[in-house]
């Protein structure tokens, strides 16, 4: 048993009982401004980006009011936990989509010993139990959540031991697991702990490797394999899957296995679950995603596509805008170079990248190059945005398909397979396919343009309130990235008008509850007022989440609100006639709209008006 304890690692001077974050970017602050000021910390602003690095690979909200948001660095002096706690919760963008209270922001430095790492993973496992986090709800002092703490790592640590005794005297196992997370000190342990405490009530015999920062703990063996009913893979890292071939594996994130547990094991126990093919985990990922859903997947790969496509648009469509505002006529030598950059160079590879990411999504890189080829032949073949959407899917499944057929091939053909039959027949017959679709496609996509184009005033003015709505009903969410992507395509398309109305739809949410927090004060909590004024700058620069803390806490008023509200900025935009040729940039590039910059921004500030009268009118006033 380790000598070392979370109270050498937590002290009162990193403890936050009362935060006043109201949103997840000032709760990691307020983290990590009590590490910096206990000299926990060599530099604050390093170790900042680090927790925001391992933020971007998953969210460390894990439900249940907890977040663990961690980080090893070179940036810690002495490793060390901070906690925090808020009563009123905040939106920390948790699995469950719930307020988080309690935080412990565990930071390891780059050079922390097994103990160490050993001693911050501990602290993960405890929060799975609800009777521990509801006494740090009500911890009075910052003694009180030390002696919480000790008291619960005193229990854990004898349940370990006897734990281990019993462990030794087991022949064989019903179940393994292996879990693992980025980090490798959070959510690795608490997967492994959800996963046991599962088994030992079904009464179900299970082993789990944890493939932490101090590394492999808990290896399973072959013998543990070869007498195993199944096996329960449970990380976001790489696993070495090669030692499961013929077994049945159930392949998961690690979130799951802490806020699944139950039902992995009840698959496992039934036999739900796909035999393991060595070099085959495509494949069985794939099964997975069939699992969860048409729907689920069809949304992940799209936005896998969209998302690495956005630097492309964003950079080229706001070098073309200013192309245009330097010289419309393209006459001035440097207008004519941002627009080979822009244009001709950025925005031709917006479609090839889209497709080609849709395509590496579904079958990981043997997809990549077929999909960036079927994107290339839709731009080539003018089928637009909709033929790249189709290419990538296209390129996807097809490369799944001849990884099926051609599985069988000869052993000895093994070693050429990735690097001759994969790249040859999943451009060729993806190629081939696009080329017979580009023409009825690129019919399709003239015959939209020129149905944009030929709209009268009254149905440009509906498609624009359809479009400002969308981006406000779930703020960043799939209608929201739907409206977006079709503003995006209908820039690309040479149309500029839709995309006016999205991005005015999209910035009069965070706008008008700004407005809204200003002007009705007694409506709203002093953490609301101060949250309302970082709300202008998110609103002004087109970051429509900024409304998503006060939609979590009253979306029965906030969404319908900010919904009416950015119909009218986006209807308002089409009845102007604005047209916008950049993809983003909010407030900073209003200068580029075609028509009045100035009626755009009174069809914005109309909308975001609207948006706090009905709030300010419908909410309640605060106790």
């Amino acid at each position: 048993m380790s000598n070392l304890r979370i109270s050498d690692l937590l002290k009162k001077e990193t403890i936050v009982l009362n935060m006043k974050a109201t949103n997840k970017e000032a709760a990691i602050d307020e983290l990590v401004t009590s590490l910096d000021q206990a000299e926990r910390l060599n530099n604050a602003e390093d170790f900042k980006k680090a927790i925001w690095t391992r933020e971007e690979q998953s969210t460390t909200g894990l439900g249940e009011g907890i977040a663990i948001p961690h980080a090893k660095s070179d940036a810690v002096q002495t490793p060390a936990i901070a906690f925090g706690r808020s009563v009123n919760g905040l939106d920390y963008e948790a699995l469950d989509g719930q307020p988080t209270h309690l935080f412990f922001m565990i930071a390891a430095s780059a050079g922390a010993n097994e103990a160490h790492l050993a001693t911050l993973s501990r602290l993960s496992t405890f929060l799975m139990d609800e009777a521990f986090r509801r006494k740090l709800l009500d911890a009075a002092t910052e003694s009180d959540v030390l002696a919480a703490i000790d008291k619960k790592e005193l229990e854990q640590l004898q349940a370990e031991e006897a734990e281990q005794d019993k462990s030794s005297d087991a022949d064989e196992y019903t179940l393994l697991a292996v879990t693992g997370c980025p980090t490798g000190i959070a959510h690795t342990y608490m997967a492994a702990d959800a996963l046991k405490g599962e088994a030992k009530k079904q009464g179900v015999s299970i082993k789990v490797q944890t493939n932490g920062s101090s590394g492999v703990k808990n290896k399973l063996t072959s013998e543990d394999i070869k007498q195993a009913k199944a096996i329960i893979v449970a990380a976001d890292t790489k696993v070495d899957m090669a030692p499961f071939a013929g077994k049945k594996v159930i392949q998961v994130p690690v979130k799951d296995g802490v806020r699944k547990p139950k039902e992995l094991i009840d698959r496992a126990l039934s036999g739900d679950a796909p035999i393991y093919q060595a070099n085959s985990e495509t494949e069985s990922e794939s099964e997975e995603q069939g699992k969860a859903g048409f729907g689920a997947g069809f949304y992940k790969h799209l936005m896998n596509g969209v998302s690495n496509m956005l630097p492309f648009v964003i950079g080229g469509g706001i070098l073309i805008a200013l192309s245009f505002l330097i010289d419309i006529d393209l006459n001035n030598q440097f207008a004519q170079m941002l627009m080979d950059i822009g244009g001709g160079s950025a925005f031709a590879l917006m479609i090839p990248v889209l497709s080609a990411f849709i395509a590496m999504s579904i079958a990981d890189r043997p997809g990549f190059a077929a999909g960036m080829v079927g994107g290339l032949i839709a731009v080539n073949g003018e089928a637009g945005f909709l033929g790249g959407l189709i290419a990538g899917f296209l390129a996807g499944y097809i490369a799944l398909l001849v990884k099926k057929l051609t599985a069988g091939l000869p052993q000895s053909l093994a070693g050429i397979t990735t690097i001759l039959f994969y790249p040859v027949l999943n451009i060729f017959f993806t190629g081939m396919i696009m080329l017979l679709l580009v023409t009825p496609l690129s019919a399709v996509n003239r015959g939209l343009e020129g149905w944009l184009g030929g709209m009268g005033t009254t149905n440009m003015m509906l498609l624009g309130i359809i479009l400002g709505g969308m981006m406000a009903i779930d703020m960043g969410g799939p209608i929201n990235k739907a409206a977006f992507t079709f503003g995006i395509a209908m820039i690309d398309a040479g149309n500029f008008g839709p995309h006016a109305a999205v991005m005015a739809g999209g910035m009069v949410p965070p706008l008008g509850i700004a407005l809204a927090t200003t002007f009705f004060k007694r409506k709203f909590t002093k953490q609301e007022q101060e949250a309302g004024k970082t709300n202008y700058l998110l609103g002004a620069s087109f970051i429509t989440e900024g409304a998503i803390p006060f939609a979590a806490a009253d979306p029965g008023r906030v969404i319908p609100s900010a919904v009416v509200g950015a119909a009218v900025a986006g209807g308002l935009t089409a009845l102007f006639g604005i047209g916008l040729p950049a993809p983003h940039g909010g407030i900073f590039v209003i200068g580029l709209v075609s028509g009045s910059w100035f009626m755009y921004a009174l069809a914005i500030i109309a909308g975001a008006i609207v948006t706090a009268l009905m709030l300010g009118i419908w909410k309640k006033k605060t106790v």
